[in-house]
């Protein structure tokens, strides 16, 4: 991610008074890229680099991330991350899209196949899940969100950022997502954790998809274990699945030409 600059068309529409905004580059059919938890739409600018030649890119920022205003909602949901990414559609008026989420964007993306599964031609988990918290998750995010509260955003990132990469990962990419997460608003955070929490398991989207469904999983990924990674992807009639050798939960910057390659292939052959 560090060093890299992608020049992208900026457009912004109105949710609930607040001011949402994405991004767009390339032509071709509409692929829409979904960052996850503490993140914005730059964390894909390697893949749209590689990507925008030959696909319409829509990559959004999710509600309180980057130039996105925070939805004032005390019961924020998943599925209403789903329906402003609907109204996105409709503003560019596409019809139908491949949808890659990462992480939150991954359930993201569940809840928009649930809802709007005639807007999809495929859809991809990159280092995401379809199963519900379990005890323990939920008890690691309510902490999360105690700490968040007490400590602010960027001691918090400070504290978790580098266990989401193999070895800890590139300084630079740690680094940089640090300082950009570091400017979203300890609230937005706490917001996504709640939405988290309360989404249900969606196995049975998986299992019901009628389009192909790409998983993207990292060996290493303490964040979404790998035994579940490789339980879910074999529930889709039609999967496509790839395993990141060297990654955990950030291939997109662990094996970016490797991630590049496999996003390639499934868009030009879902």
């Amino acid at each position: 991610m560090a060093g890299t600059t992608i020049k992208m068309d900026d457009h912004y529409l109105s949710y609930r008074q607040s001011r949402i905004c994405y991004h767009t580059t390339g032509s071709g059919n509409a692929v829409v890229l979904l960052h996850g938890f503490a993140e914005d739409s730059s964390i894909w600018d390697k893949q749209v680099a590689f990507l925008k030649n030959g696909f319409r890119l829509i990559v959004p920022d999710l509600p309180g991330s980057a130039h996105s205003d925070v939805i004032s909602n005390p019961e924020p949901c998943i599925e209403e991350y789903a329906a402003i990414v609907m109204l996105v559609l409709e503003k560019e008026q596409i019809r139908s899209c491949v949808r890659i989420g990462h992480s939150l964007g991954g359930y993201i993306t569940l809840a928009f196949a649930e809802k709007y599964p005639e807007m999809l031609t495929a859809y991809g988990l990159f280092h995401s899940t379809a199963y519900a918290d379990d005890e323990s998750k939920r008890t690691t995010r309510k902490k999360s969100i105690e700490f968040i509260c007490r400590n602010g955003t960027e001691a918090f990132l400070r504290t978790s950022i580098p266990g989401l990469f193999f070895n800890q990962g590139n300084s630079t990419d740690v680094n940089t997502l640090i300082e950009k997460g570091s400017a979203i608003l300890p609230d937005t955070l706490v917001q996504f954790y709640q939405a988290m929490l309360n989404r249900p398991d969606r196995t049975r989207v998986l299992e019901n998809s009628s389009v192909p469904v790409l998983f993207i999983i990292g060996e290493h990924d303490m964040a979404v274990p790998f035994q579940h990674s490789l339980e879910q992807s074999h529930m889709p009639k039609s999967s496509h699945i790839h395993i990141l050798r060297y990654s955990a939960h950030m291939g997109m910057l662990e094996e970016p030409d490797k991630s590049n390659k496999i996003l390639a292939n499934f868009l030009l052959n879902p």
